[in-house]
């Protein structure tokens, strides 16, 4: 044990806890504590008190930042969320199922999640929004399009780095692909694609948006038995959550034009 260094000035306290603060690696600790430290003399609070202040204000900034960096590794295209999610605008979505999917047990459990609607219903929404609370959860998420995906396994296998590629996307806990159905895809990147699905069968999640309904996935998937083989991996023991064929986009703009005209 140390030898305590009795006397030191409220001044040489300030330098030695800047400086140890820095050794340490504890920035929320060396930019808090002056404020922190006021409070605490203020409230009269005891040093444990003080102390344990101190600590979880240090663990709970990391544990924000970590939460950040997940969201960032995950490629999202644009920052959405479940709070600012319109139900009201889409009465096809129950919220009770939505919140009950932003626990992340889904996620945990290994199982996939099929958001399937028309255009501009929520589906992309809800994907990334859902995706962001399984990163907040710290899940390592990743977020792709179903085009993109299979293009960079084509390449991939191309270039003799597929297996390299597959186990790169399997270390994620969930893989969030989005606009599958769009366009359709050629054998080779529809069978690499269902490769990277049973990598992760029962181990790790996959979330899909689609706009087209599990019947019309053969515009997609050329191959009939290919494509039976792929809404069997990502709907075996998962949610399907249809949101329709009515437009989100425009029901929201119209209620959000309507809530500003009342004003």
């Amino acid at each position: 044990m140390t030898t305590r260094r009795r006397g030191m000035t409220e001044e040489a306290a300030d330098t030695a806890i800047d400086q140890a603060c820095r050794m340490l690696r504890l920035p929320t600790i060396r930019a808090s504590f002056p404020d922190m430290a006021d409070q605490a003399s203020n409230q009269q609070m005891s040093y444990r008190g003080f102390l344990a202040e101190l600590l979880l204000a240090e663990c709970d900034d990391r544990a924000r930042r970590r939460s950040e960096r997940r969201i960032k590794a995950a490629g999202f295209p644009r920052e959405k969320s479940l709070r600012t999610f319109d139900f009201a605008a889409n009465p096809n979505i129950d919220p009770a199922t939505i919140t009950t999917l932003s626990k992340s047990e889904w996620v945990k459990k290994g199982q996939p999640l099929c958001l399937i609607g028309d255009s501009g219903t929520g589906k992309s929404h809800l994907l990334i929004a859902l995706g962001t609370e399984a990163a907040m959860a710290g899940y390592r998420v990743k977020y792709t399009l179903a085009t993109k995906l299979a293009n960079e396994l084509v390449e991939a296998a191309d270039e003799m780095m597929l297996t390299k590629t597959i186990a790169r996307y399997g270390r994620v806990d969930l893989l969030c692909i989005d606009e599958l159905g769009y366009m359709q895809l050629d054998r080779r990147g529809a069978e690499l694609l269902f490769q990277v699905l049973t990598e992760r069968e029962e181990k790790n999640s996959v979330a899909i948006a689609s706009n087209e309904s599990f019947s019309g996935w053969t515009k997609t998937f050329t191959d009939p038995r290919l494509c039976a083989a792929i809404v069997d991996r990502l709907t075996y023991g998962g949610s399907i959550i249809e949101t329709g064929t009515d437009s989100y986009r425009l029901a929201h703009g119209q209620r959000t034009q309507e809530s500003r005209s009342a004003r």
